[in-house]
């Protein structure tokens, strides 16, 4: 906002008591003569011509009035980032592939964007759950996401659990979802096949109203997901439609992101499948906290293909090797097949073992920093959780008064 020949009140050894904070304007000054005023400590107020606004009480006058022809700019506003959220189950072990289909856009998404991190451990008691053994996979996994690259001074990171409007939120939300929807879930029949009809809770068919919760809680715009949770994210943007329809724009509409590199790393031994953390047969996948020594065992066990080629873009078990390949160095899959075109498996093979490793290290030292102390992690979970909830707090304030709620205190 440009003003010129504006009245400039200049205030010398002034108290300015009850002053309303948005009508100092801080000025950019390109006038000599109002640099060399401002040079001897001086303050510049911007004021209506020949007086002074009624809130302000000044003691000590010593008021110059001066009609400068000059110009001015208020200060342009910040620029918003758009929200991201995103979270993982604190079950199995974190592997590679949650590094490269996940995590690694996590640490890069978190310098562009206002990113929520959630360790959704209430999605995780749809399976049973040892009570001990739980608390400590949660730390583990916030210990893995910090030592990956994730920075709590830049990004919210917390737990589900702690953010009470979480389950608050899916209730409100379950009245706007229908059942057809959600028996269409590819991931519940997926489940319920693997499953064998054992263990078939609500929570299990509901979950999908739980994540629609998680996203649409903190306006978020962003979510990154491999392309097997792409349903869901779309199930969470009809709902916001259904609700907003009804009662206004309450909820952001939320965009999935599917990365274009390292989106599915594949199972180790089947590369039909996708690497799952919670595979019962570690053979599968590379854990982030695996020992060099299980490194390389189970990367000489990995498939290839039996043409003996370097194969990218199929679903073979060397075009999967390579794509790790590549998501832990600066090459590109091309290049790596390139690279190793007409040399053996076991040269290859090697390679990428010894890159992992020496990839991983410096993420374990880390890791086992952080392990070593767990107050530290106690700490980032608690106060992201307090940042979480007074964003949290005030989404459900705006939902509950839509609906007609009276008011808690």
């Amino acid at each position: 906002m440009e003003k010129s020949r504006s009245s400039l009140t200049i205030i010398r050894n002034a108290d300015l008591i009850g002053q309303d904070e948005h009508s100092i304007i801080r000025t950019r000054v390109f006038d000599n003569q109002l640099l060399a005023a401002h040079n001897q400590g001086e303050t510049y107020v911007s004021v209506a011509p020949s007086r002074l606004w009624k809130p302000w009480l000044v003691s000590s006058l010593m008021i110059i009035e001066e009609r400068l022809t000059t110009a001015f700019f208020m200060p342009k506003e910040k620029t918003l980032k758009k929200k991201l959220f995103s979270g993982i189950q604190p079950t199995g072990n974190l592997t590679i592939g949650n590094y490269a289909g996940a995590i690694k856009n996590w640490v890069k998404l978190q310098e562009i964007h206002d990113c929520i991190f959630c360790l959704v451990d209430l999605h995780a008691m749809t399976d049973r759950q040892n009570s001990q053994k739980f608390k400590e996979k949660c730390l583990d996994f916030i210990a893995m996401y910090i030592a990956c690259g994730i920075d709590p001074e830049k990004s919210i990171v917390f737990a589900q659990s702690h953010v009470s409007e979480h389950a608050e939120l899916t209730w409100v939300l379950n009245c706007f979802t229908y059942m057809g929807e959600l028996s269409r879930m590819t991931q519940f029949k997926e489940k319920l096949m693997r499953q064998n009809n054992k263990n078939i809770n609500v929570g299990l068919f509901d979950y999908p109203v739980l994540m629609a919760a998680d996203i649409l809680l903190y306006g978020t715009h962003t979510v990154p997901v491999g392309d097997d949770q792409k349903q869901h994210v779309e199930l969470a943007r009809d709902i916001a439609v259904r609700f907003n329809s009804v009662y206004g724009n309450i909820f952001e509409i939320p965009e999935a992101f599917i990365p274009d590199n390292g989106a599915r790393i594949k199972n180790l031994l089947d590369p039909k499948r996708k690497m799952d953390k919670s595979n019962e047969n570690p053979k599968t996948y590379i854990a982030l906290a695996d020992s060099p020594d299980s490194i390389s065992d189970k990367i000489k066990g990995a498939v290839t293909d039996p043409s003996g080629e370097y194969k990218i873009g199929q679903d073979s078990g060397i075009s999967n090797l390579i794509t790790i390949m590549s998501a832990i160095s600066d090459s590109s899959e091309i290049e790596i097949a390139k690279l190793y075109e007409g040399q053996g498996y076991s040269r290859f093979k090697k390679d990428l073992a010894e890159k992992l490793i020496d990839f991983l290290y410096p993420i374990q030292k880390r890791y086992h920093e952080l392990r070593s102390d767990e107050s530290i992690l106690l700490n980032i979970i608690h106060h992201g959780a307090e940042k979480a909830r007074r964003l949290a707090s005030k989404t459900m304030r705006k939902v509950n008064d839509k609906i007609g709620l009276i008011p808690n205190k």
